[in-house]
């Protein structure tokens, strides 16, 4: 039997359909979590991987995609002192790496809510020496030892957009970051939903923690298209899916907010609105409802615990947005295909004895830069256990799956922390190149370079 160079052993080999493996990484045993992408003048490849455990953001050299080389890494804070710290989230445009600092997550990584960690963003240059980034800048949320700032965007150019902490308000707001010095950032803006202005209501009375997110919302991520460069799309959790109006970086102001949840989402979801991302090109935009990972659930949890019952469905949506004003769904994304000698009937039961929380995770988002691709009629998506999926996109009414891979399951954990449920693979951020290389990074096992074949 031929067993693929990335495999675990011959029985422990992934699934996989109209792709190939290029290559693989192990990262030198570092987690990665968001990825980001730069092409150099002279044609070289780097990917810079952020990590949801860890002070580091890794450099991999990805020119040759069957070869890939970890290259260095770039250190954000002391770890004896933050010993707590992320560096979850990683942009790249107009010659800047920008990483995003927060703590991490009790449940996910065994620290505590308040343990010491850097909240904010650092900006780095890259165009003298991609390899050993010049830190230019610190800037802080104001909030200690916070979740500080999660999935932003910066397409390049004045602005930096992101769902932050900010003093007197619940969860990440909406902060909108002048970057022109980037030695010297300065906020410029703001937004929020008014549940979410602490400051405005008594001591005591409003939703904390996961409470807040789930039911009074707070934003989880922010999407440019490059076409509509005056509009900000946010998967807003509890908040539903919200455009803003940027056209005055200085007042935000609301154009609509779609509300999915319920019936889908909740309970024990991740993000219930992770990912609003409007498709270059066209008329629509892609919507996403975060599942969770099935490791860190056990029967008795979804069974017996606060949230019981069925678990809503978390999906990918379509929605109609000729109109932002006007927002409408229009078509779902299909179920992930389950190949025929999977150890599980679905995704939705994987090896827990009860039917969790299982949808998506990260989408493929191009944000305008030239070395991402950029297909409309496309989507890419980590959906957690199910792997990566290849969606085609070109019918908004009638979508269909293209290929997926679901990686062997790990064998080791990176963490020192306890996992009850099943180790199975978990995919969880993806990146496309404008070769057409996917770049897929998971929970426990590195980094895969995937490629579509069959002319797909």
């Amino acid at each position: 039997m031929s067993v693929p160079f990335y495999a675990k052993s011959p029985n422990n080999q992934g699934y996989i359909k109209n792709m190939e493996v290029v290559g693989f990484s192990d990262l030198n045993g570092i987690n990665a979590f968001q990825m980001a992408l730069y092409k150099t003048d002279d044609g070289k490849y780097y990917m810079y991987c952020g990590s949801f455990k860890g002070n580091g953001v890794n450099i991999v050299d990805v020119t040759d995609p069957a070869n890939p080389q970890v290259v260095g890494i770039v250190y954000v804070s002391d770890p004896n002192i933050y010993f707590a710290q992320s560096t979850p989230k990683v942009q790249v445009a107009d010659g800047l790496l920008i990483v995003a600092l927060g703590g991490g997550v009790p449940f996910l990584h065994g620290i505590k809510p308040g343990d010491p960690a850097l909240g904010g963003l650092q900006i780095y240059d890259l165009k003298k020496d991609p390899l050993h980034p010049e830190l230019l800048s610190h800037w802080d949320t104001g909030v200690p030892n916070g979740m500080g700032v999660h999935r932003f965007a910066y397409n390049g150019g004045k602005y930096v957009y992101m769902p932050a902490e900010c003093p007197g308000f619940i969860g990440f707001i909406v902060r909108i970051l002048d970057i022109s010095d980037p030695r010297n950032p300065v906020e410029a803006g703001r937004w929020w939903l008014p549940k979410q202005f602490k400051d405005g209501m008594v001591e005591g009375t409003y939703a904390v923690g996961h409470d807040a997110e789930k039911f009074w919302g707070m934003c989880h991520a922010c999407n440019i298209c490059p076409d509509h460069p005056d509009q900000l799309y946010m998967g807003y959790f509890g908040g539903g899916a919200i455009i803003l109006d940027i056209s005055d970086p200085t007042r935000p102001k609301l154009i609509s907010q779609l509300m999915v949840q319920p019936p889908f989402a909740g309970k024990f979801d991740g993000a219930q609105c992770h990912t609003y991302m409007r498709l270059t090109g066209r008329n629509f935009a892609v919507l996403t409802n975060e599942g969770e990972r099935f490791p860190f659930f056990t029967k008795d949890k979804i069974l017996n615990g606060v949230h019981k019952g069925a678990q809503p469905m978390n999906n990918l949506h379509m929605i109609d947005v000729s109109d932002p004003a006007d927002p409408t769904l229009v078509a779902e994304f299909p179920y992930p295909e389950v190949p025929e000698n999977f150890p599980y009937p679905n995704f939705n039961d994987c090896g827990i004895g009860a039917p969790g929380p299982f949808g998506p995770h990260n989408i493929h988002e191009p944000m305008g830069k030239s070395w991402l691709q950029d297909d409309p009629n496309k989507v890419y998506c980590c959906y957690f256990h199910a792997g990566m999926r290849v969606f085609d996109v070109s019918d908004p009414y009638y979508i269909k799956e293209l290929a997926y891979f679901i990686p062997p399951n790990p064998e080791k954990l990176l963490f020192d922390v306890p996992v009850p449920g099943p180790m199975i693979a978990t995919t969880e951020d993806c990146v496309v190149d404008d070769r057409g290389y996917i770049y897929m990074d998971t929970w426990h096992d590195g980094m895969y370079i995937l490629r579509l074949k069959n002319g797909i």
